[in-house]
């Protein structure tokens, strides 16, 4: 086997939808996908925390990526799901428009965020895949939220 060979990786990525575009996060970090159910709000937090859900007795907040990317607003549909990841080790919703499938994507296939859409602001952008009909645009999830936004989320849960 060569050495280009060993350094390709292949990992497996959850895909989603959001406003009309197509991005994946590592499913190691997905705990599950649930249908959208009642938020509770919690006044005095960012905008993008929707608020808190109680799932199966444990309490965990929602952010809407929608807001926390500054995309346009739309209504939740029959497709609008909220995915429960880890970032950094603590457990949250994050509102999806869709969830579409689990893809296997070689490290190969992916280039580096764009220099012109990369700031200090983007830091959660892990690169781009290129498939053949499509981009996925994949996220590290643990870079999602700024050091401030996670001491937010957790006051959050202990107000």
């Amino acid at each position: 086997m060569s050495e280009a060979a060993r350094k390709i990786e292949e990992k497996q990525f959850v895909v989603f939808q959001l406003s009309k575009e197509t991005y994946g996060v590592d499913i190691s970090k997905v705990w599950e996908i649930i249908i959208v159910q009642p938020i509770t709000q919690v006044p005095h937090t960012a905008e993008f925390i929707e608020g808190i859900i109680n799932l199966r007795g444990r309490v965990i907040p929602v952010i809407d990526l929608r807001k926390r990317f500054n995309l346009h607003q739309d209504e939740y549909t029959r497709s609008t799901r909220i995915m429960v990841i880890e970032i950094s080790g603590n457990t949250l919703g994050m509102i999806v428009d869709g969830v579409s499938e689990v893809l296997r994507i070689s490290s190969d296939i992916v280039e580096p965020p764009p220099p012109a859409i990369t700031n200090i602001d983007a830091d959660y952008l892990q690169g781009v895949a290129k498939l053949e009909d499509r981009l996925v645009i994949l996220l590290n999830l643990d870079k999602l939220l700024s050091k401030q936004e996670k001491l937010d989320l957790e006051s959050t849960m202990l107000d």
